[in-house]
């Protein structure tokens, strides 16, 4: 009998989101958390760009579309939903689509706000959402680019998944 290795699936999401207008403030959501007193991001969800960018890292690796193909401005049902919802739903989605996943790491490029003494809370709050573990590291651009001038925020997610035995795979992929 031959077996052949399962071999893992490496993917990687990048999502992007504007300050919300002055004339229509929200709340900031980032890496699954409330940041009280931060401007928050525009966007069709809660503009959680580190949640969308480890969604969308998940289907990559999967081969299985994109955020906007699970979640996009089309889909009603996902106006205002947070970060974290839309994660569970990446992994639910995954999952079904007869992978697990092995981790995910991300990170995002902002100004503000100060990530490090949230790190722990915002990777407990991730890893619960996907099931699997979840890194956020935190950078800036030097005051360079649209992040740099304080316009917005940006994330870079990697995810490594691996085929199920006995499940279906993105081969077979799901509707």
């Amino acid at each position: 009998m031959v077996y052949e290795p399962i071999l893992p699936r490496t993917g990687v999401g990048v999502d992007v989101h504007a300050y919300a207008a002055d004339d229509d403030p929200q709340p900031l959501w980032l890496g699954g958390l409330f940041w009280e007193g931060e401007r928050g991001l525009s966007g069709h969800s809660d503009g959680d760009c580190v949640a969308h960018a480890a969604a969308d890292a998940l289907f990559s690796a999967c081969g299985i579309g994109d955020l906007g193909t699970h979640f996009g401005t089309d889909r009603p049902e996902y106006a205002g939903a947070s970060g974290t919802t839309l994660l569970s739903e990446a992994a639910r989605i995954v999952r079904e689509a007869g992978f697990e996943i092995g981790n995910i790491a991300v990170q995002f490029v902002a100004n503000r706000p100060k990530f490090g003494p949230r790190r722990e809370e915002s990777q407990r709050v991730l890893s619960e959402a996907a099931g699997a573990p979840v890194s956020v590291s935190a950078t800036t651009s030097d005051g360079l680019g649209f992040t740099g001038r304080g316009e917005g925020i940006s994330a870079v997610a990697t995810a490594l998944v691996y085929p199920v035995a006995g499940r279906p795979s993105a081969d077979s992929p799901i509707g």
